[in-house]
């Protein structure tokens, strides 16, 4: 038989190899999977633990371990009181205040009329009384008069007229609160404005009329408003200082401020003096 016969038989075979071969790899494969079995049919104690479950329970790891404390019993419960009922009639007892001993009222600058003064507080008002009369006498050396008699009634006038508008200078209410400060305040203001002009015409108006005129009136006048200014300044700063020397007590206050009314009239004089020109006597 030739080549022509052994064909068939080459095809034959070559077909059976090429439907072998899958069937050979799937048996292959098959082999190494190994074999499934039924969950339910394996032990309890083969099984392995999931997550979830909890870790068995070992008697003999329990009777190790010492036993946890018995939970405390809840507090008993609040009983309610008065401070948590508060639409009920009773009111709570107010708390204990000791009791406080209350100070006399006293009310603010007024005087004591049973202080007594020291002896230097009486010192301290003799020097001030002085320094008006030295001032008159000054003024009978800085200007063309040199009559002790003519400067004395100068300052005189000046004095009794600064007194009217000068009072309130001194007003010390004795309830500084509220209005009166505002009412206090106004009035020191308005003398401290009005007191000069009416204390320099008072000395101005002396001299011109009772001791001869001057040849510039207007002139005279202002250095007797600027005389009075100055003493209105230290007049002031003179009453302060003796008040506080002497504290709440009210001897010598009237005193005090007439010191104050001569330092203004004797100043408007010293000015009067130094800046007049009197008029050549016939």
């Amino acid at each position: 038989m030739g080549r022509q016969g052994m064909a068939p038989a080459y095809g034959a075979l070559l077909w059976v190899g090429l439907l072998g071969a899958p069937a050979a790899s799937a048996s292959v494969w098959m082999q190494d999977v190994p074999p499934s079995r039924d969950v339910s049919s394996t032990p309890r104690d083969e099984q392995p633990p999931t997550p979830d479950a909890p870790a068995p329970h070992d008697e003999s790891s329990a009777a190790d371990t010492p036993a946890s404390p018995a939970p405390e019993p809840p507090p008993p419960p609040l009983r309610p009181t008065v401070l948590d009922a508060p639409f009920l009639d009773a009111d709570p007892p107010p708390p204990a205040v000791p009791p406080r001993q209350l100070r006399p009222f006293i009310p603010h600058g007024e005087p004591d009329t049973e202080a007594p003064l020291s002896a230097g507080t009486w010192v301290a008002h003799g020097g001030v009384t002085l320094l008006p009369l030295g001032t008159v006498w000054a003024a009978t050396r800085v200007g063309g008069d040199t009559r002790l008699g003519a400067s004395a009634a100068e300052a005189a006038a000046g004095t009794v007229l600064a007194s009217l508008p000068g009072r309130f200078l001194f007003v010390h209410p004795s309830y500084p609160q509220g209005r009166w400060m505002e009412l206090e305040v106004g009035a020191f203001g308005a003398a401290m404005v009005v007191t000069p002009p009416i204390a320099a015409l008072g000395t101005w108006g002396m001299g011109e009329i009772a001791f001869g005129d001057s040849q510039d009136r207007g002139h005279a006048y202002l250095g007797a408003l600027g005389g009075a200014t100055v003493g209105m300044l230290l007049g002031i700063a003179a009453h302060e200082g003796l008040r506080h020397l002497a504290g709440s007590s009210e001897r010598l206050d009237f005193v005090r401020q007439y010191l104050a009314f001569s330092l203004i009239g004797s100043g408007a004089t010293v000015g009067y003096q130094w800046s007049r020109t009197p008029t050549p006597r016939r």
